[in-house]
């Protein structure tokens, strides 16, 4: 028979007979099938509703049924498509790129993942950083930034507590050697610890105290420093070798003792 026009195409559709026993609910498919509603299930000569009387699981590797065929039922599946495996990205089309050797313009694009429109996007630098809610305040202590661990060769989250000091505190790593401005609220004095006990003190006065655990005001022997005293005074502890030249200006005395 002639047609006018494409001629029409034929082919097949795979058939897989299932074997109930009354209890089980779950079959394993011979395809990885992407969707409920690309295979067509009949039990007992009625067709199964997809997503009612049956779901896909494993990945589309297997078939659940809402309840289990009858052992007597005839059962089978018809595919009406299968899922295609689809190229990916492997990590040497990252890894062998050449390295970006200085700082990322804003013009410069990245990609990202829209969740909402599940799709891989670009975006500049630029719109990236802008697009952003400024931070109005200081940052937490528990807010998060993202850094790059050179190390690990790999993007990591930090906590800003975890990045420095905050702003009232000087503190080594372990946090026993420290430089504190507010111990407690608003208490204005500047305490001075060392290997975990305060040793000295400053109050709102401008005071100067030495606490219990703490020692004293040490100067060296020798003093090669050379500068001039205005209406100031020193106190130096002898006896001392004066290698420098300390000129004693006006209104100003020094001592030694």
């Amino acid at each position: 028979m002639a047609y006018i026009g494409r001629s029409p195409l034929y082919g097949s559709f795979e058939k897989q007979p299932l074997s109930p026993d009354g209890s089980t609910t779950t079959f394993s498919l011979d395809y990885t099938v992407g969707s409920s509603s690309s295979i067509l299930v009949s039990i007992a000569g009625v067709v199964q509703e997809p997503e009612v009387a049956y779901n896909l699981t494993s990945g589309g590797t297997q078939i659940v049924f809402a309840a289990a065929p009858g052992s007597s039922d005839t059962v089978f599946v018809i595919y009406l498509g299968v899922s295609q495996e689809v190229a990916t990205i492997g990590t040497g089309a990252i890894t062998s790129q050449t390295a970006l050797t200085t700082g990322v313009e804003g013009a410069d694009t990245l990609l990202i993942y829209d969740s909402s429109a599940t799709a891989l996007k670009k975006i500049t630098l630029d719109n990236f950083i802008t697009g952003q809610t400024e931070l109005s305040a200081a940052a937490a202590d528990d807010d998060v930034f993202l850094i790059y661990d050179t190390d690990a060769n790999e993007i990591k989250k930090i906590q800003k507590s975890n990045i420095a000091s905050s702003g009232d505190i000087i503190k080594d790593a372990d946090n026993n050697t420290k430089i504190q401005v507010e111990e407690s609220a608003d208490e204005n004095i500047i305490r001075f610890d060392t290997a975990g006990t305060e040793r000295l003190t400053m109050d709102a006065d401008g005071k100067f105290a030495f606490t219990s655990a703490g020692g004293g005001v040490i100067n060296s022997t020798t003093v090669s420093n050379t500068y001039t005293i205005t209406n100031q005074n020193l106190l130096l502890a002898g006896p001392v070798t004066l290698t420098g030249t300390i000129t004693v200006g006006s209104g100003a005395t020094m001592v030694v003792v």
